[in-house]
């Protein structure tokens, strides 16, 4: 059963040699307990700039899932210390994303929790810096 939830979601890009781009948002969703895994769903605003997108959060045994679809499909797997490439698919085309988590950490239950999720991203194979997510989860 999908509990509806409020997310607290805080963001944070560090780009090399530049100035961190924070993103705060508070937005409903859901969370739901499914049999291997947590699921937490959003959708997104023109204040990520993602209107149009469903942002799914698979919380699963050793890593975290973050699937994007809609206007823009994406797929990035996160597990501590590994690779995972992926393609993020706009509609103008697709670039190739390498993420690498340092740090994992999800404290869930049926009435909510947290998540956050720390790690290093590349485009097209270049370093675009790393990124900082803190979900917290709370039922409505």
């Amino acid at each position: 059963m999908k509990l509806p939830v409020i997310l607290s979601i805080q963001g944070c890009q560090y780009y090399p040699e530049q100035d961190p781009e924070v993103i705060e948002l508070v937005t409903e969703g859901t969370l739901e307990q499914l049999e291997t895994c947590w699921e937490i769903c959003y959708e997104e605003s023109d204040l990520t700039g993602l209107a149009g997108v469903t942002t799914t959060f698979r919380l699963e045994p050793g890593q975290v899932v973050l699937q994007r679809s809609g206007k823009l499909r994406s797929e990035m797997v996160f597990r501590e210390g590994v690779r995972h490439d992926s393609l993020y698919q706009m509609d103008f085309g697709a670039l190739l994303l390498t993420v690498c988590a340092k740090q994992i950490q999800a404290n869930i239950t049926s009435r909510g929790g947290t998540v956050d999720l720390v790690y290093d991203i590349q485009i097209e194979g270049m370093e675009a810096g790393l990124v900082e997510y803190h979900l917290t989860i709370r039922a409505k």
